[in-house]
């Protein structure tokens, strides 16, 4: 009799464990689309504040090229790059790029950079930086984020491209150093990569292998 009412007992638990696992199928396919939409609609709102709609006629969201440097965008995984164009000729590259030496780890960005090497604008796609101190990366949280808009790899100079705190022209935050130098050496980063390859960026490429940083650009591994 026991026996029997153990084996009732399994059954009845498998059967709400098919349920259960049943509905958590059912709910996740009920909302990938939809969680898919979100993702894209951040994706687009991020760029086009980095690059008005107006300044571009092409398909911004797909007109992209995969590109692999761990030396320069923080990780050695292809990294996307969208293009914008205006009647086919550039406007601007909108570089991922990766700081993997965040407070709490990899901060991912997107950098914009127009034809001439100017930044349009960069934002933070995911961090996990604390609440309260590391997350005025955050465009929503603070304004310091777009302290970058209208620099170039070489304006400032290679020592202004640190936070104040080492010399260099761009503000930390009170108790959190960490999480603004690691995306002002990501940002700078970026900058390289793209004078480096900057008609290659706009080819019909796959990828980009890694190209060494010269000296003279000032690309060195010091943050």
């Amino acid at each position: 009799m026991l026996g029997k009412n153990m084996l009732i007992a399994a059954a009845i638990l498998g059967t709400f464990a098919m349920i259960g696992a049943g509905l958590v199928g059912m709910t996740f396919e009920g909302t990938k689309d939809r969680i898919a939409a979100n993702e894209r609609e951040f994706l687009l709102r991020s760029l086009n504040e980095m690059v008005p709609a107006e300044a571009y006629d092409n398909d911004i969201y797909n007109d992209t090229i995969n590109v692999t440097s761990k030396q320069l965008l923080g990780s050695k995984e292809p990294l996307t790059i969208y293009r914008a164009r205006l009647n086919n000729s550039p406007v601007a590259a909108i570089i991922t790029a990766h700081a993997p030496d965040g407070y709490n780890g990899t901060i991912k960005l997107l950098v914009a950079v127009d034809l001439a090497g100017q930044i349009g604008g960069v934002r933070v796609l995911a961090h996990k930086e604390t609440p309260g101190l590391g997350d005025g990366i955050e465009v929503e949280r603070s304004p310091w984020i777009n302290n970058f808009y209208g620099h170039s790899l070489n304006a400032p100079d290679k020592q202004g491209w640190r936070v104040k705190k080492d010399g260099g022209i761009f503000d930390q935050f009170t108790g959190a150093t960490i999480t603004p130098r690691a995306i002002v050496k990501a940002v700078y980063r970026a900058l390289i990569f793209y004078y480096l390859n900057r008609e290659a960026l706009f080819a019909p490429a796959d990828s980009i292998i890694e190209v060494p940083i010269p000296n003279k650009s000032g690309g060195n591994s010091r943050g």
